[in-house]
């Protein structure tokens, strides 16, 4: 039962942290209209959360190695929301870029690290992607409960500013409950207070050593492209609202129902990876994505090309969500060791998650540059060729990992050889 209720404050914590900073999936054209931004601030806004992340990542994963996931996870979740008091006064630009650095330094320099280490401890070496894929299936869900009760709050508030800042305010409340809960039900192992009486212990030497793992950069690379696909979902509402005429209600319905996929296709690509192979998995994921992408690129605006646009949104979604419960569980299958996981988390993410600094600031500039269908084939388009950059380095994992495998099976049949 304690097992099964820490799964539960990771899943619920790890959803809900990321809602303020990702307010934009959901109520872009709201906000918009609430702090009278552009497309271009908009994309600056999340660029500036992007680069905080980007420079937090790697001494997150640093911290994550020498306290306990407890103490950082806490800590992270409280100042997300205090932050999202202030910003549900809608504050200036220049502050609201200052509340976005804030948040990027608590959900990547503080809570980040913390909470995968504290996965990978949660689950078996032969299970990881079940764990993962549990993980985001949970995050899926309190995503999906939390942005389908605010958005219906949303309406039924009249779909203004007012409205608006009461969803800000509740999700501010729900990161300082999890804050509370994740101190009270999450306890200090005896790991965790042997990590940190010798942090010292974990320095360069260890650094370099990880920094030299080809495993650990080909995950780097997985987790961009797959990142960046993530983030070409957040223009789904706007393209259905700017190109497709939908309204804003229904294009935000859109943002939110794709979420309803996200907790089944997770767990569900867990269970699949464990017994087709994580590398493998992540490589058809990728394949299918460059392909859908690649006809977003090309697909004329119209009612008459709804349903294509509903069908891509559709699977671009499962591959994304598959990929957001894998590419961490291939820290295992690319041999890289429990004691080095934080540090390989910082290094995967700092370079993965750069989408985070450019794909917003890409879109921004993009959509204001060239309005209409053409801004949004081209976003489009540069995701197809990130995309299909990811499946080459997938590609070259599944090799790496087969290699592994086969090394493994010729030295077990030796030592039975041997012993008989």
């Amino acid at each position: 039962m304690q097992r099964w209720l820490i799964l539960t404050v990771l899943c619920l914590s790890g959803g809900i942290i990321f809602m303020l900073p990702f307010l934009r999936e959901v109520y872009y054209i709201p906000m918009q209209q609430a702090f009278s931004f552009d497309h271009t601030q908009m994309g600056v806004l999340s660029s500036v959360f992007g680069t905080a992340s980007l420079l937090a990542y790697f001494p997150g994963g640093w911290l994550a190695d020498r306290f306990s996931p407890r103490k950082l996870m806490s800590c992270g979740l409280l100042g997300v929301a205090l932050a999202g008091v202030y910003y549900s006064r809608f504050p200036s630009y220049a502050i609201s870029i200052v509340i976005h650095a804030f948040w990027g330094l608590c959900t990547s320099l503080v809570f980040w690290g913390a909470m995968i280490k504290a996965t990978r401890n949660w689950g078996r070496s032969n299970k990881q992607g079940q764990a993962f894929g549990l993980l985001e299936s949970g995050r899926g869900i309190s995503e999906l409960a939390s942005s389908s009760l605010l958005l219906a709050l949303f309406v039924w508030l009249g779909s203004q500013a007012e409205a608006l800042s009461q969803v800000i305010l509740l999700f501010s409340l729900c990161n300082a409950s999890l804050a509370l809960l994740v101190w009270l039900f999450l306890q200090d192992t005896a790991g965790d207070k042997a990590e940190e009486s010798k942090k010292s212990e974990l320095g360069l030497k260890e650094i370099i050593v990880v920094l030299k793992m080809p495993t650990v950069w080909l995950i780097s690379i997985i987790v961009l492209s797959s990142y960046s696909a993530y983030w070409g979902a957040f223009y789904f509402a706007p393209y259905a609202t700017d190109i497709f005429g939908l309204s804003v209600v229904v294009g935000a319905s859109i943002a939110v129902g794709k979420m309803w996929l996200k907790p089944f296709i997770a767990v569900l690509a867990g269970f699949t990876a464990d017994r087709m192979g994580v590398a493998n998995t992540v490589f058809y994921c990728l394949l299918a994505m460059t392909l859908c992408f690649a006809v977003f690129s090309v697909l004329p605006q119209g009612s008459g090309y709804l349903a294509v646009m509903l069908i891509n949104t559709v699977i671009i979604s499962i591959g994304v969500f598959a990929l957001r419960g894998l590419y961490f569980a291939l820290l295992t299958e690319g041999g890289i060791s429990a004691a080095a996981t934080g540090t390989a988390v910082g290094v995967i993410s700092a370079i993965g998650f750069t989408p985070d600094v450019f794909m917003p600031l890409l879109g921004g500039i993009l959509l204001d540059t060239y309005p209409g269908a053409e801004g949004y084939r081209y976003y489009f388009g540069t995701i197809a060729i990130l995309c299909l950059v990811g499946t080459f380095s997938a590609y070259l994992m599944m090799r790496i990992v087969q290699k592994r495998r086969l090394i493994s099976t010729v030295d077990g049949a030796i030592e039975e050889i041997i012993n008989e």
